[in-house]
């Protein structure tokens, strides 16, 4: 009989070792999908691998990603969504708005972390902020579009109109045209509006503000910022100041911002997505947004470029100038 007793024992055991070493040789599968490329974008991804990696999920080790890209194409998210879906994924990262929207239209069982989303409660993706009560959590990049807006003033203190270019199919614009409605607004000022649906329209929006404002602003719109340098081309001709929403489009040719750091967003989402991996409900979540301050940019070589005096007292606040 103990014999038989210790052989069973060590028959527990080494079943409990097997399953420990299959849980343990498990990878998790995640679904990666991005709306467009573009360097904000680029870079909250990078921040969110960069995240998992510091918590040991190595890429092939101990999970598996697959990037996918839609292109600025509504239909090729939602093919890219339900082939997540299809591949059982354990995990879908959905940057941008667009993208976020066609995950969740594809599935409510599957967690879906998101990125570089300006307002997921608008866009129909969590019922409230504070507490998800959906499969979709994550972080907001809803930057200080009034401040961005004050930005205009600084650098052309005579300025009445201000263009702004976005694709009105984008939730997200929507809200950020909203805020700048508001801010021009309290600064008695006025905004002309140029919208295109794709980034090959991009230029010819730019265009339609010229002789009919003082500068333009540009939000984290994705088509637009896509296609950064038709702006830019237009600014510069046009001796027009152009503000944006984010840093790299400051590094890309636009004159200045206060805006967040994209690479530091996708490293917090990254660690909410470290929570959904223990078991943390993506329902009971709140969505977060980026903590720390906004960073003033200014591009030097663009002011020279737009016919910007850019105030001394302005380089001195400056988180980083671009010479």
């Amino acid at each position: 009989m103990c014999a038989l007793a210790l052989a069973l024992v060590m028959l527990v055991a080494a079943l409990a070792l097997a399953v420990q070493a299959k849980e343990a040789a498990k990878k998790i599968k995640i679904g990666v999908m991005q709306i467009v490329e573009h360097p904000a974008l680029d870079a909250a991804r990078k921040g969110f691998v960069d995240s998992l990696a510091e918590a040991g999920y190595l890429e092939g080790k101990n999970v598996i990603y697959d990037f996918q890209n839609a292109q600025g194409d509504m239909s090729v998210a939602q093919s890219i969504a339900q082939k997540f879906v299809n591949d059982r994924v354990d995990m879908i990262l959905a940057i941008a708005t667009p993208t976020a929207q066609a995950a969740a239209q594809a599935t409510d069982k599957i967690p879906i972390l998101i990125t570089a989303v300006t307002d997921p409660k608008a866009a129909g993706l969590v019922k409230s902020i504070e507490k998800s009560g959906t499969n979709v959590t994550g972080t907001s990049d809803l930057n200080p579009v009034a401040q961005q807006i004050e930005l205009v003033l600084k650098f052309a203190p005579k300025a009445k109109r201000v263009g702004i270019v976005y694709n009105a199919g984008e939730t997200n614009s929507l809200v950020q045209v909203d805020l700048a409605e508001k801010a021009t607004k309290a600064l008695k000022l006025s905004l002309v509006k140029a919208s295109c649906s794709n980034s090959s329209g991009v230029y010819e929006a730019a265009q339609s503000l010229v002789g009919r404002v003082d500068a333009i602003y540009v939000p984290t719109d994705n088509t637009v910022v896509s296609a950064l340098e038709s702006v830019v081309k237009v600014a510069e001709s046009a001796k027009l100041p152009l503000i944006v929403g984010e840093g790299d489009s400051v590094k890309r040719g636009g004159l200045a911002t206060v805006g967040i750091n994209y690479y530091e967003l996708g490293k917090q989402t990254g660690r909410i997505a470290l929570k959904v991996i223990k078991g943390a409900n993506p329902a009971d979540m709140p969505i977060e947004y980026l903590l720390g301050k906004a960073e003033l940019m200014i591009n030097l070589k663009a002011a020279k470029a737009m016919g910007v005096k850019v105030p001394e007292s302005l380089l001195k606040e400056a988180d980083e100038v671009i010479k």
